[in-house]
């Protein structure tokens, strides 16, 4: 027997199912008013509220103007935001609820749901970048480096958010979602406050030279180095490189779809 099916029966090829993935999973995460504070909100905040309480009390943040000091800070601390809380926070729940099981049933790959979470952090790191530069453009900032301090600004980002995204989901494919929701979010504190991501590690005295090898510490720097400096930040890089590794390591041994 012989015919022509119309529409052809079988699942979509790969490219258009992860594009479709990468699009629904970045409209959940825009569409969700927690995810929203943390990936824009809070980084404006600090921001605008970083660089006002700077100039009133007249802070010395020795490699430049608040501003100057504080912008790469910001893009750093919403890397950190959309890369590791919010991606923990939104898998961790998924596992609950059995999205994730559910998901494991239909024709796109593990590879390919992951490949789309990725994809979705991407586009809403884009977004973060663009509100605040915008933000601090409206305040005076202005881009005073080269090619190369962009290229390591760019390269660094993305080790940044390899390295914060494997953590996130090592956290989130191992607790409960509740559990998962606590630590990521104090984990979040605690590196905001004293991880080196918004201000620079020589502000911290003794623990600076501790900071500098953690995640935020190392993206926090790098950031600062290549859009204050214009340098290639190749030793952030490498530290961050190694937390990817590790957590992605570790999350391919302990991760639990369900």
């Amino acid at each position: 027997m012989s015919g022509t099916f119309t529409p052809r029966p079988g699942a979509a090829p790969l490219l258009r199912q992860v594009r479709a993935q990468t699009l629904m999973e970045a409209r959940l995460l825009l569409r969700n008013g927690e995810q929203l504070l943390l990936a824009v909100v809070i980084p404006l905040l600090v921001l605008v509220g970083g660089v006002l309480a700077a100039e009133r009390l007249d802070l010395d943040l020795a490699e430049g103007t608040p501003l100057e000091v504080l912008t790469p800070g910001v893009l750093a601390l919403a890397i950190m935001s959309t890369s590791f809380t919010s991606l923990a926070i939104a898998t961790g729940f998924e596992r609950r609820y059995g999205v994730l099981k559910r998901l494991g049933t239909a024709p796109l790959p593990r590879s390919g749901l992951l490949t789309g979470k990725i994809g979705a952090l991407l586009l809403v790191q884009v977004l973060q970048v663009v509100v605040v530069l915008a933000a601090a453009t409206v305040m005076g900032w202005r881009l005073e480096v080269g090619g190369l301090g962009v290229l390591g600004a760019v390269v660094v980002a993305a080790a940044g958010t390899a390295a914060f995204a494997s953590l996130g989901l090592l956290i989130a494919g191992t607790l409960r979602a509740e559990a998962t929701l606590a630590a990521a979010n104090l984990i979040y504190l605690l590196l905001m406050t004293g991880g080196a991501v918004v201000v620079p590690a020589s502000t911290y005295g003794g623990f600076g030279a501790v900071a500098t090898w953690l995640p935020s510490g190392a993206l926090g720097e790098g950031l600062r180095a290549a859009l204050l400096d214009g340098a290639f930040p190749w030793p952030a890089v490498l530290v961050l490189l190694v937390w990817a590794a590790v957590g992605t390591v570790l999350t391919a041994r302990t991760f639990s779809w369900e």
